[in-house]
């Protein structure tokens, strides 16, 4: 161990990547100089492109921000098991922490890295993360973790509230003895590549710190409309924090904390919103194949189409969006990645996506029960199509609600409740003012007729959940 006094801490960044409200920076800084590290890992799925985007944007932000304060942030790539140790040799680090991680095999990561760590002599310390209860705080009286959100917001309600007064009351907006080691040289920002649609992402997205904040106080402001305005998809009522959440550029815990302090009658409404994220979380952390493996077993003989080479097609600029093959399926499901359908709401929901890396929660829904009921199309490729072209795609949040969807989930909306399309549409956009935007040529001539006929479809996927059910 390096026992100089002014021997530099290790703060490996990962999904905290903000100054404010950050429980490990604040202890790296009450330690001595602050060195920051990013790694780009390779044990775990490779993040899809929209969200690398918002993430390569958000590091920027970042190491700006800590350059202002004389902290460099290095950035690397491949297995902190190899990476953090030759950097603790190479810069005479005292001691190395961390914000923590909830799904495997990440969590064996951080767990065999502290063990060696400390078999080298160094103090390594981690801390919560980006939860607002921690998966082992919430159990059902057996002991074993809830698997119906109702009771889990119910126990996990106060739980959550303790953590975020304590979090916030202890925690100072950006430590004031932050400070690098001297004589460290600042890393150049590294090229990525970027993704080929990536200025549509650039004109609609914000990301970083600074836009966090931004976004949570427009929210506050009128939080009082949040529970008339979030299911219209014509309406901005929603928060807009989701890829903010999802990156760590604002605390969770603050977000839960300023929300509560408001008492609007949208208060409770968006904090369980808050709550059905930690559910999504504590469900992935007892089942860390949710997004391949189906939750509840007796979906494994349903007959959703399924093609695995499609996984491989997604980061060619052109071929998720066009058939490959002349079938029904591949058609389908490259009508249904380009908003090609026929039926517009689904059509406007998609192109939404693959405009702006986003898309209103209720057409999230809306097309995803389009896609596993009425094309009966596999979730799994819905997964991976909203992985690689979200900029919020979250392990947890994107396989959990995709199965909520499919109803092969915990908790999850029946399959037999299927949404209809055109229902929805005349209830949360009743003057198409959210359709015609995405679909411009919606009502004339070159509008595609329908892929597939509603009715009969559902009648269909009816009929194929009752032999199984």
């Amino acid at each position: 161990m390096h026992d100089l006094q002014n021997s530099p801490t290790l703060l490996w960044f990962r999904d905290d990547l903000r100054l404010s409200d950050n429980v490990a920076l604040k202890w790296a800084t009450d330690h001595g100089p602050v060195i920051g590290l990013f790694i780009d890992e390779s044990s775990y799925r490779s993040i899809g492109a929209a969200a690398r985007w918002w993430r390569e944007q958000s590091l920027d932000a970042l190491a700006q921000d800590l350059s202002s304060y004389g902290v460099p942030l290095l950035r690397r790539a491949g297995n902190p098991l190899e990476i953090v140790p030759e950097i603790v040799s190479e810069m005479k680090i005292k001691a190395v922490t961390w914000n923590r991680r909830y799904h495997q095999p990440l969590c064996e990561v951080d767990a065999t890295l502290k063990k060696n760590l400390r078999n080298m002599g160094l103090e390594v310390h981690s801390h919560p993360g980006f939860l607002l209860t921690e998966p082992w705080e919430v159990s059902t009286a057996a002991g074993t973790p809830y698997k119906v959100y109702t009771p889990f917001s119910k126990a996990a309600w106060d739980i959550a509230e303790v953590n975020a007064s304590k979090i916030t009351t202890n925690s100072e907006p950006v430590p004031s003895n932050l400070t690098g080691p001297a004589n460290v040289e600042m890393p150049s920002i590294p090229e990525i590549e970027q993704p080929f649609w990536a200025k549509k992402l650039a004109k609609n997205c914000a990301p970083g710190e600074k836009n966090a904040s931004e976004k949570l106080f427009d929210f506050l402001e009128h939080l009082q409309d949040y529970p008339g305005g979030r299911d219209s998809l014509a309406r901005s009522a929603t928060s807009k924090l989701s890829a903010h959440l999802r990156f760590g550029e604002i605390s969770i815990h603050r977000v839960w904390a300023e929300t509560a302090a408001v008492g609007s009658e949208g208060t409770n409404l968006f904090l369980k919103e808050l709550l059905w994220r930690d559910f999504a979380w504590h469900r992935l952390y007892a089942l860390p194949h949710m997004d391949t493996q189906n939750v509840r077993m007796q979906f494994n003989r349903f007959g959703w189409s399924w093609d695995p080479s499609e996984k491989d097609k997604l980061n060619s600029p052109s071929s998720p969006l066009t058939p490959t093959k002349a079938d029904q399926f591949h058609e389908d499901l490259a009508a249904w990645r380009a908003g090609t359908t026929g039926i517009p709401l689904v059509d406007a929901g998609m192109r939404e996506l693959w405009a702006t890396g986003s898309m209103h929660n209720r057409a999230r829904m809306v097309v995803a029960s389009f896609l596993t009921k009425n094309l009966q199309i596999h979730w799994r490729h819905g997964e991976e199509w909203f992985w690689e072209t979200l900029v919020d795609a979250d392990p947890a949040s994107n396989a959990f609600n995709w199965q909520w969807a499919a109803g092969s989930g915990d908790d999850a909306s029946p399959y037999f409740r299927i949404f209809n399309p055109v229902t929805q549409a005349k209830k949360f956009d009743p003057d198409e003012t959210y359709i015609r935007r995405w679909v411009p040529e919606y009502g004339t001539p070159s509008y595609p007729d329908p892929i597939v006929d509603l009715k009969e479809s559902r009648q269909i996927a009816l009929d194929a959940y009752s032999a199984i059910k």
